[in-house]
């Protein structure tokens, strides 16, 4: 697939998922909506005068208002002068530091004759074929290529390392352990499903989103409460009292991940070491720790 088709596809999918108004409010032509992202905006537009560092998360409420069916994962503004780099899923795109503009497409470093888009997607995840991005054509058919790891539908927990993991519900509840990452709205939204079950998570991190999410992970791990920490960064709130701690836990929890084949998040463990990927709701889940098929 070459780097134009792939482009048009990503564009395609945007306006699939927020319609009409997807295209309006990149206008600021929605006063419902754009009002209250035009706010947003003006604080980042402000504080970059003030050459304070931008405030993603300033940013992030803008895209929320602007954007409101796309799943914004991590927001990267450090990483390219002027520009805030945007992870949605498996797309990347940039917005700029007011985040009323979008654009869509790949960014080149011309001193070192890089692509940066590509780098970072394969960066991202690693599976993914981005030769397309990078503007090479893509490989025959017929050419050999290394495959995949195959997607585990049970594995062995005593793989998993002995540090990485964030400890929280009822000690006396039902055991899960949950891959997931801090930036993922699905962890986010299956964090209330377990919840509600009253189940006791081990919950191991593994950073889908690239730096940023690492950085939470880090912090929630080195918090000193680290499941207060937890429920803190699904909120978008800051995580307090972080420190400096053993975090090669986190590369064992990356380890185990791509030993398996799991290449996204949330990925659901029972006791026993069945596997489910993806978000379930409380009843899917209850019958699934209970011994149910997946």
């Amino acid at each position: 697939m070459n780097a134009d088709s792939r482009l048009g596809r990503e564009l395609a999918r945007f306006r699939r998922l927020e319609g009409v108004p997807f295209w309006t409010l990149l206008a600021g032509a929605s006063l419902s909506l754009g009002m209250g992202a035009g706010v947003a905006a003006n604080a980042v537009h402000a504080e970059t005068l003030a050459g304070v560092a931008i405030n993603t998360n300033l940013v992030r409420t803008a895209l929320k208002l602007r954007l409101p069916r796309t799943a914004i994962g991590a927001i990267d503004c450090q990483r390219l002068r002027g520009l805030c780099e945007v992870v949605a899923g498996t797309t990347l795109f940039y917005v700029d530091p007011t985040a009323r503009y979008l654009m869509i497409g790949r960014v080149y470093d011309m001193e070192t004759r890089s692509d940066v888009t590509a780098a970072r997607l394969l960066e991202l995840n690693p599976d993914l074929i981005a030769a397309g991005a990078a503007g090479r054509k893509q490989a025959d058919a017929d050419e050999e290529q290394a495959p995949a790891p195959a997607k585990a539908s049970k594995v062995d927990l005593a793989e998993l390392p002995k540090g990485g993991a964030i400890y929280w519900g009822p000690a006396g509840g039902a055991k899960v352990v949950v891959l997931s990452d801090f930036s993922c709205g699905y962890c986010r939204k299956l964090s209330g499903e377990l919840a509600s079950l009253g189940l006791r998570v081990e919950e191991r991190p593994i950073s889908i989103f690239g730096l940023e999410s690492r950085k939470k992970a880090e912090a929630v791990l080195c918090a000193r409460d680290p499941a207060a920490a937890l429920h803190a960064a699904y909120a978008d709130q800051p995580v307090l009292n972080a420190a400096k701690c053993d975090t090669s836990g986190l590369d064992g929890n990356e380890a185990f991940a791509k030993r398996h084949g799991f290449g996204g998040t949330p990925v659901i463990i029972r006791r026993d070491g069945a596997v489910i990927e993806g978000f379930r709701p409380a009843a899917t889940l209850k019958a699934f720790i209970a011994g149910g098929a997946a």
